[in-house]
C-alpha cells in the first residue's frame, strides 16, 4: 500500500469486501451496527450477523466459527494487549478473514502492530484531521504455494506415484 488516501470512503470499501466474500456467517466486534453492513444484511437476509463490544469475546461467541470478522471502531478505546489477543484470537479461532478498521493516531497502535499479525494495510481515508486505516486479513491469500514444493524436487521423482510407503 502506498501512502495515498482512498477516493472510497471507509464504508464503500467495507460493502466492497462484504460485496466480494458474500459471508454467511459475520462476526461484527464494535460498538454499534454500521451503514454498509445494515445494507448487506437487506440484500442477504440468510446471512447472520453476531454482535459483540470491544474486548474478550463471550463464551458463546469464542467457540463459533464465521466466515467473516469485522473490527471497527473498538480498537481506539482498549489496551494494546487486549486488542492485540482479541485480533490474534479470532485470526487463529473464529474467522480465516478479518477487516479491522482504526485510527492509529487514537488508538496508539502502528501499522507494525497489524503486521506482526500478519494483517495488510489494504486502504486510507482522510476526513479533515483523522485518518482511518483498513487491515485486512484472507488466510487464502495469505501465502502463495511455493515453486518448490511439487513432486518434481521430491528425493525420487522418477517413484511418485509407483509405491505407496
Amino acid at each position: 500500500m502506498t501512502d495515498s488516501f482512498s477516493t472510497r470512503t471507509p464504508q464503500q470499501a467495507l460493502a466492497a469486501l462484504l460485496d466480494r466474500y458474500a459471508p454467511a456467517r459475520v462476526l461484527l466486534v464494535g460498538d454499534a451496527s454500521f451503514p454498509a453492513l445494515q445494507a448487506f444484511q437487506d440484500a442477504h437476509p440468510a446471512a447472520t450477523v453476531a454482535q459483540t463490544a470491544p474486548g474478550a469475546l463471550p463464551s458463546e461467541l469464542a467457540g463459533q466459527r464465521f466466515d467473516l470478522a469485522l473490527v471497527v471502531g473498538g480498537l481506539e478505546h482498549m489496551p494494546k494487549r487486549t486488542g492485540l489477543e482479541l485480533l490474534g484470537g479470532i485470526r487463529n479461532l473464529n474467522a480465516s478473514r478479518i477487516a479491522v478498521l482504526v485510527d492509529l493516531a487514537a488508538s496508539g497502535w502502528s501499522d507494525t502492530d497489524f503486521y506482526s499479525l500478519a494483517l495488510q494495510a489494504s486502504e486510507r481515508f482522510k476526513r479533515d484531521q483523522q485518518v482511518l486505516t483498513l487491515f485486512t486479513y484472507d488466510l487464502r491469500e495469505y501465502k502463495q504455494v511455493p515453486d518448490w514444493l511439487n513432486a518434481r524436487f521430491w528425493a525420487n521423482p522418477e517413484n511418485f506415484g509407483k509405491y505407496w510407503w
